[in-house]
């Protein structure tokens, strides 16, 4: 029989050697490559003798297949098969929302969740924060794309056509992206944050993080909005390091690797 923990709370108990053997698919998730049997082990924490009979089982399920020419493992049919069905009933809009009362409150200042729309980067909810700001913004406003924390996170992010689309239509006319500007999407991609101080309102300071799903594709900006004289735009701030937990605790949830999640 299963050994199982149980801290004396209903529904709390589990099946202990599930917990153990699951720490090998972690490694797998982890790495996102096929591994060896001794490296796997290594990484989970166990002998080799130990995660070999895991493996055996996990591979009758389809969860891990190894490879016949190396002997390494990688995750099987099954696993993938989760991994997309997990995809297609996560709705990133839905989760962000639900956190957003509690980043609000974590940051101290307006903050919202931003995506790519037909016509740019466009606000779908916001959640007002202790420290008013006057910006006239609502569910639907889009935004500049050069002009605010959440457009140029996404210019770092999106293909540069559907970028210069927007910025054409932003500007009315063709326009091309300098190397000034070229140079500051490649910082913000590098660094995954993005932030500006008198933007499009001036003594308003705006932050934006990215959200990423398992595809490694950016789905959203988490955006924080205040006065300039209380909300720090460094990325070693407070606040911005807050937003940038709570993006990457969401990729995680979406998917994202840990990397991606965690860049940044």
């Amino acid at each position: 029989m299963d050994s199982t923990e149980d801290d004396g709370e209903r529904g709390s108990r589990g099946i202990q050697s599930i917990e153990v053997g699951g720490r090998l698919l972690l490694a797998l998730v982890h790495h996102g490559r096929p591994m060896a049997l001794k490296d796997l082990a290594r990484e989970a924490d166990m002998t080799p003798a130990k995660a070999h009979p895991y493996l055996v089982s996990f591979g009758k399920l389809r969860l891990i297949e190894q490879d016949a020419a190396s002997g390494r493992y990688g995750l099987g049919a099954l696993a993938l098969q989760l991994g997309l069905i997990g995809l297609q009933q996560t709705d990133p809009i839905r989760l962000a929302s639900a956190e957003l009362p509690a980043l609000a409150l974590a940051v101290g200042q307006t903050v919202g969740i931003a995506i790519w729309g037909n016509r740019g980067p466009t606000f779908v909810r916001l959640e007002e924060g202790p420290t008013a700001v006057h910006v006239n913004m609502r569910h639907g406003t889009v935004v500049s794309v050069r002009g605010t924390a959440s457009g140029r996170l996404f210019a770092a992010f999106m293909p540069r056509e559907q970028v210069l689309a927007a910025l054409r239509a932003e500007a009315g006319k063709a326009v091309r992206i300098d190397a000034a500007f070229d140079d500051e999407l490649a910082r913000i991609h590098e660094e995954r944050f993005a932030a500006i101080v008198d933007g499009t309102v001036r003594g308003v300071t705006a932050l934006a993080a990215p959200v990423f799903d398992g595809f490694g594709e950016m789905v959203l900006a988490l955006t924080a909005i205040g006065p300039s004289a209380t909300l720090e735009p460094s990325r070693d701030g407070a606040a911005a390091r807050a937003l940038i937990a709570c993006a990457a605790a969401l990729s995680s949830r979406m998917g994202a690797r840990p990397a991606a999640a965690d860049a940044g």
